[in-house]
């Protein structure tokens, strides 16, 4: 199994509105949690009571579509909120990244890192000292998990930025993404992805969850085609809707329903009629 490091603060952890989307549920996709491989459920984090949709899912459901027959594992260890600084190579964040990556690389094969970090960062001047910082965590993930060429994909930050609510503080994000993409230009095995056209919740600072789908479908791309992502995909939507409508297995229904019923949205008579 194929295995990727989620890293990052909370638009990778995901904060779109779970009912605004259809859920992606895939047998083969899994998601590591308490130390143990299981399906993915949305949201994949936990770092928050709030955490929704995030960009990792319809990511792993574009790799299904590619590796018919493989399992995909995420590995969620992004924080709402933290800055550059909280995933210093000496901090908890980052220990507990590499804790979590060495974990599942025991059954997986660690095959890249999706970072998304930047709000946290983006006043005071902050982005002087940016790609540095970057520069010193990444070639650290990599010398601490004997990876030298694994391959990191960095998003930029959303052009909402900067304007109103929770958001109107992050002023220089533009400047964070000058220096994300210069990191990635001038490093081997990194791709920098455009956040063009992509949309806020109410909040001002996060995605809303079909811009986190169409974020996840260019996440894919760059890592696929080993290339940077300047501008929207053609035929994003189309792939965001592939990912909704795919024919659930019966493993899937059954996962499904058992979820509903554990919430308390189908009876008992109901969920049994999915084993039947």
């Amino acid at each position: 199994m194929k295995s990727f490091l989620l890293i990052g603060q909370s638009n990778m952890a995901g904060r779109g509105f779970t009912h605004e989307i259809p859920s992606i549920y895939n047998e083969r996709i899994m998601m590591l949690r308490n130390g143990r491989w299981q399906m993915m459920t949305e949201p994949i984090h936990f770092d928050r009571p709030i955490a929704g949709v995030g960009l990792s899912a319809s990511f792993a459901e574009a790799w299904c579509s590619d590796h018919e027959g493989e399992k995909i594992g995420l590995i969620p260890c992004a924080e709402g909120g933290s800055s550059i600084d909280e995933w210093s190579i000496d901090g908890t964040l980052f220990r507990h990244a590499i804790n979590e990556a060495k974990f599942a690389m025991e059954d997986s094969e660690l095959a890249g890192v999706l970072w998304h970090q930047g709000e946290s960062d983006s006043h005071d001047g902050k982005h002087k000292v940016y790609r540095e910082k970057i520069s010193r965590i990444f070639d650290e993930i990599r010398r601490a998990l004997s990876a030298p060429s694994i391959p990191f994909i960095i998003g930029a930050l959303g052009d909402y930025l900067g304007k109103v609510a929770f958001g109107a503080g992050c002023i220089e994000y533009k400047l964070i993404n000058e220096e994300l993409q210069k990191y990635a230009m001038d490093n081997k095995n990194c791709y920098y992805v455009t956040a063009e056209g992509l949309t806020a919740n109410p909040d001002g600072i996060h995605h809303d969850a079909m811009s986190q789908r169409i974020f996840g479908i260019r996440y894919y791309e760059a890592y696929l085609k080993n290339k940077h992502i300047y501008e929207p995909l053609p035929n994003e939507k189309e792939l965001v809707e592939r990912c909704h409508n795919r024919v659930n297995t019966l493993t899937e229904k059954r996962y499904m329903a058992l979820e509903k019923f554990t919430l308390g949205e189908i009876t008992y008579e109901e969920l049994m009629k999915t084993f039947s």
